[in-house]
């Protein structure tokens, strides 16, 4: 056989193959179409999310307060918003307000109440409770979720969660807002306010914002070396446990020989 021909029964038997394998592994690797329903589409993946600084909404844990100016006997109390995102309104029951503006929340329970009363007066506050919170995590000593109360910086972020002395890199500060198409990564270096007096990257904290504080150079070789040296010290020290154990063991023996 030419080494033209052989070439080309070599490529084709290659191809048989691996054309099923690359199928197979193709298919292995597609997502589940259970999972992809699933799958966060916008924003954090909460599901009642907005600009609670521009305008505030209810969330999941907030408490609304109600009263009808009309029908004050009547209509009137302090509600916690339930799992399911709703609250209970006299006359109307379980009333679904999650995700609804102050001014929404207001329209909305005078047209559910319209059906009891001729007229209706309804005014909502709203009080922020557990559902509106940022995170802050890396070298901090107080990391994790943070209530989101407003007007929040990075500096405030960083100041609050206690960044660790020698290990927090404060020059590479990163504020990171999630969103499966969009998302905005922004690098602060938080030093700029007291060495130069600059805010200019000092921003502004949103709902579900996460704050990472890296850490330092010498943190990361540190920890590399740590990753290295660890596994290392641990067979050795295990060795030696055994030896000395089988070592006692033998003595122990020949002491209650000699007995």
């Amino acid at each position: 056989m030419s080494p033209a021909r052989r070439f080309t029964s070599l490529a084709l038997a290659l191809w048989v193959v691996l054309v099923p394998a690359l199928t197979t592994g193709c298919s292995m690797v597609s997502p589940d179409k259970r999972i992809l329903q699933y799958l966060n589409k916008e924003g954090f993946g909460k599901r009642y999310v907005g600009n609670s600084q521009e305008q505030n909404y209810v969330s999941i844990g907030d408490t609304v307060t109600f009263v009808d100016a009309l029908n004050p006997d009547i209509v009137q109390g302090t509600e916690r918003v339930d799992v399911d995102g709703t609250i209970q309104i006299p006359e109307a029951g379980a009333v679904w307000v999650a995700g609804l503006s102050r001014e929404e929340t207001e329209t909305y329970l005078n047209q559910k109440l319209s059906a009891y009363f001729v007229q209706t007066d309804i005014k909502v506050s709203i009080t922020s409770g557990i559902g509106k919170v940022y995170y802050i995590v890396g070298e901090v000593d107080v990391p994790g979720a943070k209530p989101y109360v407003g007007d929040t910086t990075v500096f405030d972020a960083v100041l609050e969660a206690s960044p660790k002395e020698f290990t927090a890199n404060l020059g590479r500060v990163r504020v990171i807002r999630a969103d499966p198409r969009d998302p905005l990564v922004m690098t602060v270096d938080v030093t700029d306010l007291w060495e130069r007096g600059d805010s200019t990257y000092n921003v502004q904290i949103q709902e579900y914002d996460v704050v990472y504080v890296p850490p330092t150079l010498l943190k990361q070789v540190a920890d590399v070396a740590s990753a290295l040296v660890v596994p290392i010290t641990s067979v050795v020290s295990s060795i030696l446990n055994v030896i000395f154990q089988f070592q006692f063991q033998g003595r122990f023996n020949r002491f209650n020989r000699t007995i």
